[in-house]
């Protein structure tokens, strides 16, 4: 029997590869497009589509018309082939979004955990209702990537330092990885809602940039050659705790048995969501919320109130101080304060660095259209992740 040389599996595996990562970058292409762009042979690209239709990757959607011959056929991944969850744990409600390989929300629910002490229990019933509004079998996940707030240890993967989650502790990353029966992700909120701004925001297409996070309290992610930068403990960006002229240093920050660290002193007791209400009060201004309190700023300035201004000043000292280190060209505002300041206070932020700053970075306001960008950038980083099982045999 004559013994014909066979493509080698390393070179189809490459092949599947290059194929099915176009197609989840680029959408539905014939199989002429997909070996233009790979490179791939009209019968080398049709043995790959055959391969990917066969493990249940891609199928055919529609097709185009062509010149004198028939129409050619579209493929594209098919979207049921996995998906992934994506999670914002707070102090009481957690939100869930479960999205297609695409990238397609199909369900996203919140619930509240009701005082469970459990973090495992409460990410779980979480995960298995918003499975359930999507007829989605928990075994489908691919990806799985929880936001919280506080210090992720990039070594184990545990959140180690939060003032509003006190019961996630050394041992739940694995504990959750157990009880899901796959690998799953913890990160910081503000990191993912960088991740947000990086993929469809106003940082879209910008490497080097920071994301300054002003709500109940204070943070900001740092993007440096297009990839989150944490630190060597995970604690950078916690630019809340920066000590500040005028106001008392930092104080019992770390957790205790029976004692919640303390959020005074710092950068952060000028600019939370608290600060600010005090700040409006001290105007004589009323509002329920610390976005009301800057929307009601930002309409007193025609009567020549300067809070806005002066918000904007303690804005600019944060950052101006990782300015003059990272320089990073963009600074993008977001969280409930930075969300309601709009480019009346961002515009403002970037006149006040500019006077204390040798650098004058571009201020925006976030422009993720997700009405929650933290749980938007959680769907993100999983889609990564799912997308790279894929993407491997």
């Amino acid at each position: 029997m004559e013994r014909r040389p066979g493509v080698p599996r390393l070179l189809r595996e490459i092949n599947d590869r290059a194929a099915l990562e176009l197609l989840l970058d680029t959408g539905p292409m014939t199989r002429g497009q997909i070996g233009d762009l790979t490179g791939l042979s009209k019968v080398t690209a049709s043995q790959t589509l055959a391969r990917l239709e066969e493990r249940g990757l891609v199928e055919v959607v529609g097709a185009q018309a062509g010149g004198r011959g028939p129409n050619a056929a579209l493929y594209s991944v098919i979207p049921s082939s996995a998906y992934v969850a994506g999670l914002e744990v707070g102090p009481e409600l957690i939100s869930t979004a479960v999205a297609d390989i695409h990238g397609r929300t199909v369900a996203e629910v919140t619930v509240d955990p009701g005082g469970h002490d459990d973090p495992v229990a409460a990410v779980h019933g979480a995960i298995v209702k918003a499975c359930r509004s999507a007829k989605v079998s928990l075994a489908k996940l691919r990806g799985v990537v929880i936001g919280t707030p506080g210090v992720v240890d990039p070594r184990s993967g545990d959140v180690r330092f939060s003032f509003d989650l006190p019961g996630w502790h050394e041992g739940i990353h694995e504990a959750l990885a157990g009880d899901l029966r796959r690998e799953v992700t913890i990160e910081n909120d503000v990191n993912l809602a960088a991740i947000a701004e990086h993929v469809d925001g106003a940082a879209k297409g910008v490497d080097d940039f920071v994301l300054m996070w002003a709500s109940r309290g204070l943070g900001m992610a740092v993007m440096l050659g297009g990839k989150l930068h944490r630190g060597r403990s995970g604690s950078a960006g916690e630019i809340g705790y920066l000590p500040v002229p005028g106001v008392p240093l930092p104080e019992n920050i770390h957790t205790t048995p029976g004692r919640l660290p303390s959020l005074a002193g710092g950068l952060q007791s000028l600019v939370s969501a608290e600060a600010v209400a005090e700040l409006a009060k001290s105007y004589g201004l009323e509002a329920e919320s610390a976005a009301e309190c800057v929307e009601v700023a930002v309409a007193a300035v025609s009567r020549g109130e300067p809070m806005l201004d002066e918000i904007a000043n303690r804005l600019a000292l944060g950052v101006a101080a990782v300015c003059v280190i990272l320089d990073p060209g963009l600074v993008v505002l977001a969280g409930e304060v930075g969300h309601a300041g709009g480019s009346a206070l961002t515009s403002r932020v970037e006149e006040a660095v500019a006077r204390i700053c040798p650098v004058r970075p571009q201020v925006v306001t976030t422009a993720v259209a997700h009405k929650n960008p933290v749980l938007r950038g959680a769907v993100l980083a999983a889609l990564d992740q799912a997308r790279e099982e894929l993407l491997t045999p």
